[in-house]
């Protein structure tokens, strides 16, 4: 195994687990929550090659935070897929000792003809955004007017892949409400776990309001009536779903519920955006830019010691902090800039 430079814990004694990676600022769609084409239009300007971390760049920062316990990686966007070559990233992480668990969040468009190449190079799970399975719906949801007949073929080039398989479903009301029973009964007893998330105050340009948010306990109510339920505990310290079982035996499905049920108590994460800034809670102002450490010469002993003070000082508890009444910072980093 690999050998800890140390175990570390925050300012809320929370171990860092967890780092999610995003590769690539620009994605295909442009959904209402995360990419408002009335913000992202066809002139807006992405991060130019350059900026980006490069490939190696991204794996020396990985084997650094293997060192302090990190087991799972998530890649990101933006659409992670449209970052040339993934497979090839994804097969060095792979290589790295003390990583276990490597997972692709993606709109799943690029699936068929990616799947079995990320496999093979040895990613575990895909993650794939769909918000309706009904196509009226889904045209809305993604600004683009995509069917979801791309999104579904993707899916089943996962399975077909043998990779594991999330769905998840941003419920905002007065958008895609509808679909909740829709998408259970869809993916009830596929092998694909369903996952319902609360329309989450990320960023500075999803028209957020409270009064929007469809809460956990709808969603549970709404489909424990028609398909009845029963929760399931946690498999792990951190784990962000509240998972429930279908009583029939058909699968199970989860709730991420940041807003009405905040988990910032476990939060065992950490976020790397594109361009090489460390954030450490998704509501954040700023990040740290590690980019300018990798490019300036810094070694692999400083930049140790950089991510270790900057994980032992870390208190953010955002989601606490909102149910609490106390009020928001007036900039918070866009969603497909760190990959939610």
């Amino acid at each position: 195994m690999v050998k800890l430079a140390e175990t570390l814990v925050d300012q809320l004694q929370r171990p860092m687990k967890d780092l999610r990676i995003s590769v690539i600022d620009k994605c295909n769609f442009r959904c209402t929550y995360c990419m408002p084409k009335e913000i992202f239009g066809d002139d807006y300007a992405f991060m130019p090659k350059d900026q980006l971390l490069s490939f190696d760049e991204i794996i020396r920062l990985v084997k650094v935070f293997a060192q302090f316990g990190v087991e799972k990686i998530r890649i990101t966007g933006g659409e992670p897929l449209m970052r040339k070559d993934l497979h090839l990233l994804i097969s060095q992480i792979k290589e790295i000792e003390g990583i276990k668990d490597i997972a692709v969040t993606t709109n799943a468009v690029f699936l068929v003809r990616q799947a079995a190449k990320l496999k093979e190079a040895g990613l575990d799970r895909v993650n794939i955004s769909l918000d309706a399975i009904e196509d009226d719906v889904f045209k809305e949801t993604n600004g683009r007017g995509i069917k979801t007949a791309p999104v579904l073929k993707g899916i089943e080039a996962a399975r077909k892949a043998g990779l594991n398989i999330k769905i998840n479903m941003v419920v905002k009301k007065g958008m895609n409400e509808s679909q909740i029973l829709p998408m259970a009964r869809y993916f009830k007893g596929t092998g694909a776990r369903l996952r319902f998330i609360e329309f989450m105050d990320v960023g500075n340009h999803n028209g957020w309001k409270m009064n929007e948010v469809v809460s956990k306990k709808e969603i549970v109510e709404k489909i424990n009536a028609e398909m009845p339920l029963e929760p399931v505990d946690p498999a792990y310290f951190g784990e962000v779903a509240s998972n429930y079982r279908y009583i029939d035996g058909e699968g199970e499905i989860g709730l991420i519920s940041s807003v009405t049920d905040a988990f910032c108590s476990s939060c065992t994460r950490v976020r790397l955006s594109a361009d090489g800034k460390l954030f450490t809670c998704l509501f954040a102002s700023d990040g740290y830019d590690i980019r300018k450490n990798l490019r300036d010469g810094a070694s692999d002993s400083q930049i140790v010691e950089t991510i270790r003070s900057i994980w032992i000082g870390r208190k953010d508890q955002y989601s606490v902090d909102r149910a609490a009444g106390k009020p928001s910072p007036k900039k918070k980093i866009e969603m497909s800039y760190i990959g939610g």
